[in-house]
């Protein structure tokens, strides 16, 4: 990767993602892009609504990307309110990124997700290949991004590469309408006013993972060496599954008057209830080497430091 584009740069995933390539590749190499300015940083930025395709190859021309890692989508929640302009961007989006790295031979990062699953996929230690039927709009996007990505792949041999995430955690940037966002607001609520409303019951088990590690598999994934990969897209990513209450009883350890209440959003719970408990990514150790660094408590207890510092 010598010089990179990242669409929905502004966001939960890309703006961290960003400042990591920057770090690593080079200010002036990484460039970002979203429909509007959010990083508080310098370096290259252009306002992109991804469903301009001529938009998107005047940028790769003129900067000869190389890499583009397309992040711009409406998550889960967004997505069941807003479901025509969710289809028109994810799905709009995805092609026209693809066609421009067929064109200009780049490389491509798919972010997937445990919504292209479904009610009737094995939901603990779910495979790395299993039925996807998913019930939702976010989830049918998604494991149709999967299937053009192994279209692309195939057909034209485009470099398309991708990770099935489990829901993130990040201590810098706010949640932007997924449905495990709960486990983001609760280290909010828990040092401003030691008290969380929950919107998802409290023995709802989902695959989770703190950003570093979501950062570093990305990474990882895109500069491997291409022949060892079976999959290429979609690999199953995970590093802790957790119930609220479980992530709860670990922050009061820290925070003893922590308490938390239960108002459960139906929409949002029934989306979570049609998600994986927990992925098994043995493919991705095996392909790639992945292996996340953070747990439970290493996450907690990380967080809950970095965001005191803000």
């Amino acid at each position: 990767m010598k010089k990179i584009l990242v669409t929905g740069a502004a966001g939960q995933l890309g703006s961290e993602l960003t400042t990591t390539l920057r770090n690593k590749y080079g200010i002036e190499n990484v460039l970002a892009a979203d429909k509007k300015p959010a990083l508080n940083e310098p370096g290259p930025f252009y306002c992109l609504d991804v469903r301009d395709a001529s938009a998107i190859s005047h940028i790769v021309e003129a900067h000869n990307i190389d890499t583009i890692f397309h992040l711009a989508a409406l998550l889960s929640a967004v997505a069941e309110q807003k479901p025509h302009q969710a289809w028109d961007i994810n799905m709009n989006g995805l092609i026209n990124v693809l066609e421009v790295s067929r064109r200009h031979q780049c490389a491509l990062f798919f972010p997937s997700s445990i919504a292209a699953f479904g009610t009737e996929t094995p939901s603990m230690d779910t495979p790395q290949d299993t039925i996807q039927r998913p019930t939702t709009l976010y989830g049918i996007t998604k494991v149709s991004g999967e299937l053009l990505c192994d279209y692309y792949y195939r057909r034209f041999g485009v470099d398309a590469r991708g990770l099935r995430y489990p829901g993130l955690i990040s201590s810098k940037t706010p949640p932007g309408g997924g449905t495990t966002d709960y486990a983001v607001d609760i280290f909010y609520a828990a040092i401003k006013s030691q008290h969380y409303e929950c919107f998802l019951q409290a023995d709802t088990q989902l695959d989770m993972m703190y950003m570093p590690d979501a950062i570093d598999a990305a990474i990882a994934l895109m500069t491997t060496d291409g022949s060892r990969l079976k999959h290429r897209n979609a690999f199953n990513v995970t590093a802790m599954s957790f119930t609220p209450r479980q992530l709860a009883a670990e922050i009061q350890k820290h925070l003893p008057g922590f308490t938390i209440a239960y108002s459960v959003d139906p929409l949002r719970q029934a989306i979570a209830d049609s998600w994986p408990r927990h992925m098994n990514d043995s493919a991705a150790r095996i392909e790639w080497g992945w292996r996340a660094q953070f747990d439970l408590q290493e996450m907690v207890k990380d967080m809950l430091e970095q965001i005191a510092l803000h």
